[in-house]
């Protein structure tokens, strides 16, 4: 009896043991991010980001009481480097939930694999087919694109432009904005008068501007991120255009400024509140949060945040908001929690996800804003 009653004591502190070690494992969550490479320009602040915040909140007690464990892998803005991190994630870490990738053709390369492991992934690029139509287990931070062309043809439109032409980028982001921009033209009473495509590596696009040139559009709209953009915006210059250039929010960070030099000035795009934080006004419910990020990174890093780095500090949140409302790590309730999203500050806009909706973003998400003197303006909400 006594043998049998000192096994039930030694089984019983077992278990509690188990317990209490299982609480205190760290939760671990992966990152899939463009480091290096051609887009470590999204990347490096989005890494940055995501860091600072895991000391933040080991710093504040964890989440539910445990620690998180944030796993980076850099897929240096190559696809199969992306899928072979996303693998290692989900199959060896055993992650509860992925940020990224950083880039649009990178997430679309492994989504899926979210899908079949049932593991949250959380994008922080900004194509709209990563979330539409709707897969469970997906969610993006960026702005879909579907926002950005609206806030630029509503602004057109006030303007009286009416003939437009636009120039993408031949990868996954470009590719996702041509789509978008080719049915909101004409569904917006406007003509697309020009549809010309250019390669990430391209160096000199004076051909396709030629062109547009001789078509003589009311606007131009570049769509695409880092450095394409600034030799388009270099290139008009050279060939003397004077036709308007809007560019995508791909584009929304001093890089770029940097990048294009005097041509960026007059240039127009929607971006996040981030990038003209302190020209908001004091009652704006994101100024304070923005304002604290910016400080926060630019102590830590010596330079200011990008809106890129904004994507990173707002899939990492929501994750966190996801677990502590589900009271669960486990992918399944985190996945819940962050469909269950209702009015969450982030650095990007204010999230409200639905099971029709994991994006969660609305046009407030963004600010007309054009480079005047080098420097960022409010011109229009």
């Amino acid at each position: 009896m006594r043998t049998l009653f000192g096994l039930c004591v030694m089984i019983c502190a077992i278990m509690v043991s188990s317990m209490v070690s299982a609480a205190d494992d760290p939760i671990k969550i992966g990152a899939v991010l463009s480091v290096t490479g051609p887009a470590s320009f999204l990347g490096e602040p989005e890494k940055n980001t995501i860091l600072m915040l895991e000391e933040q909140i080991n710093a504040a007690g964890g989440v539910l009481g445990r620690p998180v464990d944030i796993i980076v892998y850099d897929d240096e803005t190559n696809v199969n480097k992306a899928v072979l991190s996303a693998d290692k994630l989900l199959k060896k870490d055993r992650v509860v939930a992925v940020l990224g990738p950083s880039v649009s053709g990178n997430t679309l390369a492994i989504m899926n694999k979210f899908e079949t492991a049932k593991v949250p992934l959380i994008s922080c690029s900004a194509a709209e087919k990563i979330v539409k139509p709707v897969k469970p287990y997906v969610f993006k931070t960026p702005q879909s694109d579907r926002l950005a062309v609206g806030k630029i043809l509503d602004f057109a439109k006030v303007k009286g432009q009416k003939k437009i032409a636009i120039i993408t980028v031949s990868n996954g982001y470009g590719q996702a904005g041509r789509e978008v921009l080719k049915e909101m033209i004409p569904a917006s009473g406007m003509e697309l008068v020009a549809d010309e495509v250019y390669g990430p590596k391209d160096t000199d696009m004076t051909a396709q501007l030629t062109k547009i040139k001789n078509i003589a559009p009311d606007a131009i709209i570049c769509w695409g991120t880092n450095p394409g953009p600034a030799v388009i915006a270099r290139n008009r210059v050279q060939l003397g255009i004077t036709t308007p250039l809007y560019m995508s929010h791909g584009v929304a960070s001093n890089k770029f400024i940097e990048l294009a030099g005097e041509a960026a000035n007059g240039l127009i795009l929607p971006a996040s509140q981030l990038i003209v934080a302190d020209q908001l006004a004091d009652d704006d419910p994101q100024k304070a949060l923005l304002l604290s990020y910016i400080k926060a990174y630019s102590d830590a890093f010596g330079t200011p945040p990008s809106a890129f780095g904004g994507y990173g500090h707002d899939a990492l949140m929501l994750v966190v908001e996801a677990i502590k409302s589900a009271g669960s790590a486990e992918p399944h309730a985190v996945r819940d929690g962050l469909e269950a999203t209702k009015d969450f500050r982030g650095i990007t806009g204010v999230f409200t996800m639905s099971p029709e909706d994991h994006n969660g973003l609305d046009s407030s998400a963004f600010v007309m804003v054009a480079i005047e003197n080098g420097a960022w303006k409010i011109i229009g909400e």
